[in-house]
């Protein structure tokens, strides 16, 4: 077996980096831009007397390296070539996400609000496989031309990842002389919503709670009367785009479904594989940062007359995290590489347990190595000087969303034990 990063995925990264170096760097030195990644990142990209939104600033700054990236063909490879991108595939996009993480914090590759310079669209992509020709027209176009913003609704007050026991209603309703659905209830967790102009709603159908046949998503106008705000969360990692939402006698047309009806966790899970794989290489490159730049700290620091580094109390941990940082590089390059190989379903089938291991063992790599680099470096380690804590504060949030790694561990231990998947 031949393990080498293919050559021509070499030259992309290369041209990648030139780019972010001509481009992307000197935009993050400009007007002080680099308020919004040094010690002043959070208060410079919170807006505390406005819910705790991002600020306008902020956002347009991302907007404005959006801008270049794509200018630059960079942003859409990921993407099919019908929309302008390569359709690098996953092993590709794992590497890359590794690499970009690994570079450390910079408007670059700003996870917070899952911004690169390489995008990730898997909306696009749900609308590609589920949408119809309307849909697909105005959503995926006005994705891209950032017209149209969707935000998620899956999770409610109640119910997180039990998606089955959902308590949103949607009942047929006839209005005007025209076919629709009257939606009632709550979603959490409805990430964008403060720039959205649609949101995703899953709602039951039909069929009884727990089933996962009845359940059917909507594409609803944030602008339509009953569908309001409730409250933005405050979350650990500043600022917040994270709401409450409760719909009231919320009317759409039957023209607002997505995808088959009563079949909408389809929807939900359609890419979530991708997402996980990419989100594993992506807390890997992280995980990696933040033990390369502890190990450089102790080399330089001298208390007591020589190097931090020439203790083992110092090394023997760091060498731990760099050997899991290793293994797990190799899993993921691996399972990313089958996966290239299948289609989704066979995916679902054959190794979404390896895609889970990956997954919830990156995440947690990547808060241990971002805590053990504030031990390494001390004070200044767990000052926001240094990027740790800002680290640690995102990745930590990657152990609950896209899937808790209770979830996660539950979904191997199915595969293990023969209850799901395969024998």
């Amino acid at each position: 077996m031949d393990f080498r990063i293919p050559e021509a995925l070499t030259t992309k990264i290369e041209e990648i980096d030139a780019f972010i170096a001509r481009e992307i760097k000197p935009l993050e030195l400009e007007n002080d831009n680099i308020r919004f990644f040094d010690h002043r990142r959070e208060h410079a990209r919170t807006d505390w007397d406005n819910q705790g939104l991002p600020r306008v600033d902020w956002e347009d700054l991302l907007r404005e390296m959006r801008r270049r990236a794509d200018k630059a063909g960079i942003l859409r490879l990921p993407l099919p070539k019908e929309y302008g991108g390569k359709d690098i595939g996953n092993l590709w996009m794992a590497v890359i996400r590794e690499h970009l993480a690994a570079k450390g914090l910079g408007l670059h590759n700003d996870l917070q609000n899952e911004s690169s310079v390489v995008g990730n669209f898997p909306q696009i992509l749900m609308l590609r496989d589920f949408g119809t020709d309307a849909q697909k027209s105005e959503f995926i176009e006005g994705m891209l031309a950032g017209t149209h913003r969707i935000a998620f609704g899956l999770t409610e007050p109640d119910h997180g990842s039990d998606a089955t026991w959902m308590e949103t209603r949607a009942e047929p309703h006839v209005r005007n002389g025209v076919n629709g659905w009257l939606l009632n209830g709550e979603k959490m967790w409805n990430t964008g919503m403060h720039v959205a102009n649609y949101d995703m709603v899953f709602a039951r159908t039909s069929g009884e709670d727990g089933a996962a046949r009845g359940i059917t998503c909507f594409l609803v106008p944030t602008a339509t009367e009953g569908f309001k705000v409730e409250e933005y969360y405050w979350t650990f990692n500043m600022p917040t785009d994270h709401p409450r939402i409760s719909m009231t006698n919320v009317w759409v047309p039957d023209s607002a479904i997505f995808g088959p009806p009563d079949m909408g966790l389809a929807l939900a899970q359609h890419f979530v594989h991708e997402n996980r794989i990419r989100q594993a290489a992506s807390s890997l490159g992280a995980a990696q940062f933040c033990i390369n730049e502890a190990v450089a700290y102790a080399r330089k620091r001298k208390p007591f007359g020589k190097p931090l580094a020439a203790n083992q109390a110092i090394q023997f941990p760091l060498a731990e995290l760099h050997t899991e940082a290793a293994m797990l590089r190799a899993l993921i390059r691996q399972t990313a590489w089958e996966m290239d190989q299948m289609t989704h379903k066979e995916v679902a089938v054959k190794i979404s347990d390896k895609v889970a291991m990956c997954n919830y063992r990156a995440n947690r790599l990547c808060c241990n190595a971002a805590d053990q680099a504030m031990q390494t470096c001390g004070g200044m380690g767990y000052s926001r000087h240094m990027p740790f804590e800002h680290i640690y504060r995102h990745h930590r949030r990657y152990r609950i969303t896209e899937g808790a790694e209770e979830i996660q561990i539950r979904k191997v231990a199915g595969h293990l034990f023969g209850f799901l998947g395969r024998d």
